[in-house]
């Protein structure tokens, strides 16, 4: 297992994301990288815009596996408890003006990848994805 841990985290998102996508369990899974980097991408972001109260220095743990004809990502934040899995889904199926703002990237987390999971755990938030990978290039 690969593990990452960025302290501070403010201002740091694209450095993030890109240590995520250069790790070798991650780059490997080339036929899945493009859904790997879009749901990474909105992770990020969200718990580096949201996870952390103004003026507090916020950390951010991925832990990768690649294992079982999968990879599993681990995104662990000290941040305030949130479970995105309980926002209500947005209804896509409505005109974009009629759309309300906010919740297309947890839907977008849980449309391409195989399971997503939340727990709070000793002052923790731990989102788990895990997507089903074809190991032949």
């Amino acid at each position: 297992m690969k593990e990452l841990v960025f302290k501070p985290i403010a201002g740091r998102t694209e450095e993030i994301i890109d240590a995520i996508l250069q790790t070798g369990e991650v780059a490997s899974c080339t036929k899945e990288l493009y859904a790997i980097h879009l749901v990474c991408e909105e992770l990020v972001v969200n718990v580096v815009s949201y996870a952390y109260p103004e003026g507090v220095e916020g950390y951010l743990k991925i832990q990768i596996e690649k294992a079982d004809g999968c990879i599993t990502l681990k995104f662990i934040d000290g941040g305030v408890p949130f479970n995105p899995l309980e926002r209500d889904m947005p209804d896509v199926s409505l005109p974009l003006e009629e759309r309300q703002i906010g919740g297309l990237g947890i839907f977008l987390t849980v449309q391409m990848m195989d399971k997503v999971s939340y727990e709070h755990v000793g002052n923790e938030n731990i989102l788990t994805i895990k997507k089903k990978i074809d190991d032949e290039k």
